[in-house]
């Protein structure tokens, strides 16, 4: 997406499986807001599955274009094979937040590193295609003081914009506080300055 501020999150946990020469492989995808979340779906799969011969997994924590923090592992498989190819789709498909963990049950026929990069991206790209997205966008709050008579037109600009009035507090003057989408922080700064005719100071 080309708003950095905003981008498609997990809507839903989705759960794929295909086999391939008699090993069967399981792509479990969920939502994963950081690290934290991302490590108990990894644990939890492999709480689901415990005599399975791998849990290969990757993870994009936060949005993702931020390169932020990112996470895989190929748990056993040789190395390259598994989790940086499952890292590579995730990326590729520009969701954020998003954890994905492929089970093997291993079917005694040896797939070779081509093989095994062909299936672990494959697993995943299926369970992509089934996945519910929405969008998240990423917020950040708005402080400033206006004078009083200045409230009910604050109030009118943020029922436009559909914001939310995060607090409000009376003293000289009527503080408050929005919550604002990031790539929407100057334009309603403008329209704060617009509507109180620069009566308004930002804390």
């Amino acid at each position: 997406m080309a708003d950095r501020s905003s981008y498609l999150v997990p809507a839903a946990t989705v759960r794929v499986e295909q086999e391939i020469k008699r090993s069967r492989f399981i792509a479990t995808v969920a939502r994963a807001p950081d690290r934290t979340a991302a490590m108990a779906l990894i644990d939890r799969v492999k709480g689901e599955f415990p005599d399975a011969r791998h849990h290969c997994w990757a993870y994009v924590a936060g949005g993702p274009h931020d390169g932020a923090d990112v996470g895989f592992s190929d748990a056993g498989e040789p190395k390259g094979t598994a989790g940086k190819p499952i890292l590579n789709v995730l990326l590729h498909k520009g969701i954020g937040e998003i954890v994905a963990v492929v089970t093997r049950y291993f079917g005694g026929i040896k797939l070779g590193t081509g093989g095994l990069v062909r299936a672990y991206s494959s697993s995943v790209q299926r369970a992509l295609e089934t996945l519910p997205l929405t969008e998240h966008v990423e917020m950040t709050s708005l402080a400033f003081a206006v004078p009083y008579p200045m409230e009910s037109s604050i109030r009118n600009l943020a029922e436009r914009y559909a914001l939310s009035i995060d607090g409000v507090t009376y003293g000289e003057a009527v503080s408050m506080q929005l919550e604002v989408p990031r790539d929407l922080v100057e334009e309603i700064s403008g329209k704060i300055r617009e509507v109180c005719q620069g009566e308004v100071h930002f804390t």
